[in-house]
């Protein structure tokens, strides 16, 4: 596994943007795909994206066009562009790890909040 510490969140305004970053500690984290997730009050976490160790990424349908998931593995980093925010981006967002090849994401980071004001 590999320790993970997100940064970036805050509040935005809608049509704004942030970029969240998430660091990762520990051993061959470009042998990990990453992803981030979301969980907003009262409702289910969701996956948001994911980039594999090779680069290819998926996004869920809502933030298609409006959010890019990309990596540094140099310094062992994973970002989230976040841009045209809207009230319903607001969420606690989750960085996540998983070794590649494994079914589910076994490493996560304590979570950085995101709140977009109407």
């Amino acid at each position: 596994q590999v320790q993970l510490q997100e940064s970036g969140g805050g509040l935005v305004q809608t049509g704004g943007s942030l970029r969240l970053s998430c660091v990762a500690s520990g051993s061959r984290f470009r042998m990990h795909d990453m992803g981030w997730y979301r969980q907003a009050p009262g409702k289910q976490r969701e996956l948001v994206a994911v980039i594999t160790i090779g680069g290819s990424t998926n996004y869920t349908d809502s933030v298609k066009g409006r959010f890019t998931i990309s990596r540094t593995n140099a310094k062992n980093t994973v970002y989230l562009q976040m841009s045209s925010l809207k009230p319903e981006d607001t969420a606690a967002y989750y960085c996540a790890a998983k070794v590649y090849g494994a079914t589910d994401f076994d490493s996560w980071g304590q979570g950085t909040q995101v709140t977009v004001s109407s």
